[in-house]
């Protein structure tokens, strides 16, 4: 079996390259280094033009480099890109510059230039500061008060002084943004595993840590990445436990904070688009259409900024939620079929970008898709989309999604009258579904009705169907059973049983009251 591209970590950053990134390898390679490093343009030139990562078929058009040579090759190749690289976008984020006026100091040090080195740590502390860069700062003053204490500067008392009582304040700042961002990471690794809370216990366990690991003055914090980390943790928590409110409250802090300092969507891109892309889930899920086509918006004119394009990680991942935030619309809207007209072209974006993807993002994509095509009626490729889900095991991600696949393809079944083997499949899904503790009302109820009625005849089934509509209608509001309602919309499906019309026109006909709801309300508010 020829090797997955993703295994060789030298041939995924070759394939990474923009032209002008290969330009200058070539320009860099040239005036750097001796002739032997000839083999490793060799090297890289022959990795270039390959579509898959061969060893064998590499060997064949390398006959100058032999086997046992070809590791010891590619790890020099690899470092000569990554210095390449360094030297290319030394200027593009602040992290590079800080690193390289730190790496300077510490040569100047090192050449017993004192002075020019602490000259240059005094513009690096100032730069660092303004933008709220501890850590580094911890470096800066680390290294300083090491030069101060080790010789004789000539440096005044004053000065002595503010740095250790600097020290002090950064090492209790790099503290709290620790526990904070610690939060907020074991917060989103919880969700990322097993989806919202299931029960009571979820509930319970998640509000016991969250109050325990939470600082007792948290909203007494004003610097910029305590409160970042802050919101974060609030946005993971209330989305855990479906509190959608809580979650758009919270999601729109965290946009906000960056609205109010702008400078820091450039140092600190990925929580901003991070922060756009769980505002426009929020709106979403509250399904507060008018907002999230406003919030599209400016996500899509933020994508087109030369802040949003600079970095390929943060270009793609805005692609990525941009595409995410088209689907939910139409899933929200119940124009399924104008969302299947996106399909193709976000699947052929994502096999692009199949490098940068982790695996969740795809199990997602995957789901909407088949959401997407159960909502139009065409089941079986709803089918061929789930079976992406039920049949991966690269990942132990996203439980929740891996049990609504299994409940949706059973449904798809259902729905194409395969009569026999929805019974072994209402046993598998249901066990599959108990055993990872994620049955809910609403599911429970579902099986039963589809255990009884599976093989009715279309005249006996309407009252059934009558029946489980007003069992489950009343559980929309219910926290625990949101999920139900979130993954697949089973109160619209079993509407469009009853009223005999296809699903996506309920929903939409759902949207269009809301719309004129609001618009009504709008004019009563205008003429009062």
């Amino acid at each position: 079996m020829m090797p997955n591209r993703s295994a060789d970590a030298l041939f995924q950053l070759i394939k990474s390259l923009h032209k002008a990134e290969k330009r200058h390898f070539k320009l860099y390679i040239k005036r750097s280094s001796a002739k032997e490093d000839l083999k490793i343009v060799e090297l890289f030139d022959s990795l270039d033009k390959l579509a898959d990562y061969d060893e064998k078929l590499l060997l064949k058009k390398l006959p100058s480099i032999q086997k046992p040579q070809l590791n010891n090759v590619k790890t020099h190749l690899y470092k000569q890109l990554l210095a390449s690289l360094r030297d290319l976008k030394s200027a593009d984020t602040l992290e590079l510059q800080l690193s390289e006026q730190l790496d300077n100091a510490r040569i100047l040090y090192h050449k017993g230039l004192k002075h020019q080195a602490l000259r240059i740590l005094e513009r690096s502390r100032e730069l660092a500061k303004a933008n709220g860069k501890f850590n580094f700062l911890a470096q800066v003053i680390s290294l300083e008060k090491k030069i101060e204490t080790l010789h004789i500067t000539r440096t005044i008392q004053e000065k002595t002084e503010r740095l250790t009582q600097e020290a002090l304040e950064i090492s209790a700042h790099i503290d709290r943004v620790t526990k904070l961002s610690n939060l907020a990471l074991l917060l989103y690794g919880w969700y990322t595993k097993n989806g919202h809370a299931r029960n009571e216990q979820d509930e319970s366990g998640i509000r016991k840590y969250f109050k325990e690991q939470l600082p007792s003055d948290a909203f007494e914090l004003t610097d910029f990445y305590e409160r970042l980390y802050l919101f974060q943790s609030y946005t993971w928590y209330a989305f855990i436990r479906q509190d959608f409110l809580m979650y758009y409250r919270y999601a729109q802090k965290w946009v906000d904070l960056f609205d109010e300092n702008e400078d820091m969507k450039k140092v600190e891109i990925g929580h901003y688009i991070k922060g756009m892309h769980n505002l426009l889930n929020a709106h979403f899920d509250l399904r507060n259409f008018q907002q999230f086509e406003s919030v599209l918006s400016a996500f899509e004119a933020f994508a087109e900024t030369p802040i949003a394009q600079q970095h390929d990680n943060f270009r793609i991942h805005t692609s990525i939620y941009i595409n995410s935030a088209k689907l939910n619309w139409h899933l929200m809207t119940g124009t399924f079929k104008d969302g299947l007209k996106l399909v193709d072209r976000i699947a052929a974006n994502l096999e692009e970008y199949s490098l940068y993807v982790d695996p969740h993002r795809i199990v997602v994509f995957n789901y909407k898709f088949a959401t997407l095509y159960f909502g139009s009626g065409d089941y079986n490729t709803c089918i061929d989309y789930l079976q992406r889900i039920i049949y991966d095991t690269s990942a132990d991600l996203r439980i929740d999604l891996q049990s609504y696949a299994r409940l949706m393809h059973m449904l798809a079944h259902y729905e194409l009258g395969n009569d026999e083997i929805i019974e072994s499949l209402i046993k598998s899904v249901y066990r599959f579904m108990a055993k990872m503790k994620n049955l809910t009302v609403v599911e429970e109820e579902m099986f039963r009705f589809i255990r009884h009625n599976f093989g009715v005849s279309v005249r006996r089934m309407k009252p059934e169907l009558e029946k489980f509509l007003n069992k489950i209608k009343h559980l929309e509001k219910s926290r625990f059973e949101t999920r139900a309602f979130a993954y697949l919309d089973i109160i619209s499906w079993v509407e469009s049983k009853v009223y005999e019309k296809p699903m996506s026109e309920i929903i939409h006909a759902k949207y269009m009251a809301q719309r004129r709801r609001r618009y009504a309300g709008k004019e009563e508010r205008r003429e009062n």
